[in-house]
């Protein structure tokens, strides 16, 4: 008798397979697939998912530590970046890259300048804009934490030969224009 654990465990891993979820193809073709082949791609498709669960957990425990909300610690890791590229960072080049309005990043920015995570300073060739950096003790712990998950990450990536990275290139860009795919039939509906 399973216990009730492991018939959860089941229903998850059943969830990406479309002889349970979609028996009669209406959405997924499998025409061509052995059983074997769907296996071995519900495998590839519970790995994603087991990835971003692992994701997600490591993000909220990095958010967590530093008592950020998830955009707080998109801006910062935009602001070690930029000092990384030797770049200055302005509100507007914030706000943009975390497609938020100008007034949100105000609240943002002040939000992490009374968490001493960053410096305002005026703009050193533009009397109009101001200059954000990161603070060193908030440079310092954000490389403790999410930058010692990037670098685990990258040695797995690492791991990989040449052949198997471009794999994983292909099979993630297409993951990546399946969202575009979707905005482009809603478009036309």
């Amino acid at each position: 008798m399973a216990t009730e654990r492991e018939g959860r465990h089941d229903i998850a891993a059943a969830m990406h397979d479309p002889r349970i979820s979609d028996h009669d193809e209406e959405l997924v073709n499998r025409s061509g697939l052995d059983d074997e082949q769907v296996d071995q791609i519900v495998r590839v498709m519970q790995s994603l998912r087991g990835w971003h669960e692992a994701e997600r957990r490591m993000s909220e425990a990095s958010s967590r530590y530093m008592k950020l909300n998830p955009t707080d610690m998109r801006a910062l890791r935009f602001l070690i970046a930029a000092r990384n590229q030797g770049e200055i960072a302005t509100p507007g080049a914030i706000s943009e890259y975390l497609g938020i309005s100008s007034a949100s990043t105000t609240k943002l920015l002040d939000r992490l300048e009374r968490g001493g995570h960053i410096v305002r300073a005026p703009h050193p060739s533009d009397r109009r804009a101001l200059a954000i950096s990161v603070t060193d003790d908030t440079r310092i712990v954000a490389r403790e934490s999410v930058g010692r998950l990037h670098a685990r990450r990258f040695d797995a990536a690492a791991a990989l030969t040449p052949d198997e990275r471009e794999v994983v290139i292909r099979f993630l860009d297409a993951l990546s224009a399946t969202e575009q795919d979707q905005a482009t039939e809603q478009d036309h509906e």
